[in-house]
């Protein structure tokens, strides 16, 4: 496992809690950030991913604690709105944290990684990136955007020892999408399970943890630039 600290955004609840939880249970280092400044595992620092200064300080603050091994950019904003009704303030709040804050964060721990003589990125997007989904317009266009920028980085980072890549979940419950399995949307979850091969409507969040640990490991060294389609199976069909 990492020697040093792994970053986990957005880890008090839903998949960055899971990774969280995951890492330290293998011994990692984990420092977890969120706005609340709570986590279910490692350690807990206060930070918004929709604020630069805020993620500026936070990594400084992590950096002079210790080596930084890896990033886990999982912090991301969901909404499901019809693009006619998408107000420009709403889509820069979301892109705000589901595409400048992986940048902003990725550009902060690059210097103390190098320092260290490498380290991994791991993003995290979703398999919407490579969907046309209704309702979705915003919340697609970041994810897309994501899986993009992992390329673009990794390219450029790769000399340095620094390996990006991202993770592209499916149908996954967390706290962000309770409102569309709640006790009024039997048909929807029902509808959603005939949509995979497994047959599973809404993957748990612990179903994503195996592929982040591993992606923040030296095991995965030598990937690079690459996005692992977690889905349940959805995308095969």
């Amino acid at each position: 496992m990492p020697d040093g600290a792994v970053i986990v955004t957005g880890a008090s609840r839903g998949i960055g809690a899971a990774t969280a939880a995951a890492l330290t249970a293998r011994g990692v280092d984990v420092v977890g950030l969120s706005r609340a400044g709570t986590v279910p595992a490692g350690r807990a620092m206060v930070c918004d991913m929709a604020e630069e200064e805020a993620i500026k300080d936070a990594i400084a603050e992590i950096a002079t604690q210790g080596p930084i091994a890896a990033l886990v950019n999982n912090a991301g904003v969901y909404e499901s709105q019809p693009s006619a009704s998408v107000a420009g303030a709403d889509f820069e709040a979301l892109m705000r944290v589901n595409v400048t804050g992986v940048m902003v964060a990725s550009r902060e721990v690059y210097p103390h990684m190098r320092s260290r003589g490498g380290g991994g990125i791991v993003n995290m997007g979703s398999f919407f990136d490579k969907l046309g989904v209704v309702a979705h317009a915003a919340y697609c266009a970041s994810k897309g955007g994501v899986v993009n920028m992992t390329r673009a980085l990794a390219a450029e980072l790769g000399k340095e020892n620094i390996n990006v890549n991202s993770i592209a979940p499916g149908n996954v419950a967390t706290p962000l999408n309770a409102h569309v399995r709640g006790p009024d949307n039997e048909e929807y979850v029902e509808l959603m399970k005939i949509f995979t091969p497994t047959g599973i409507a809404f993957l748990d969040p612990e179903d994503m943890t195996g592929t982040a640990v591993f992606l923040a490991s030296d095991d995965a060294k030598l990937i690079h630039g690459e996005t692992i389609i977690v889905d349940g199976g959805w995308s095969v069909w």
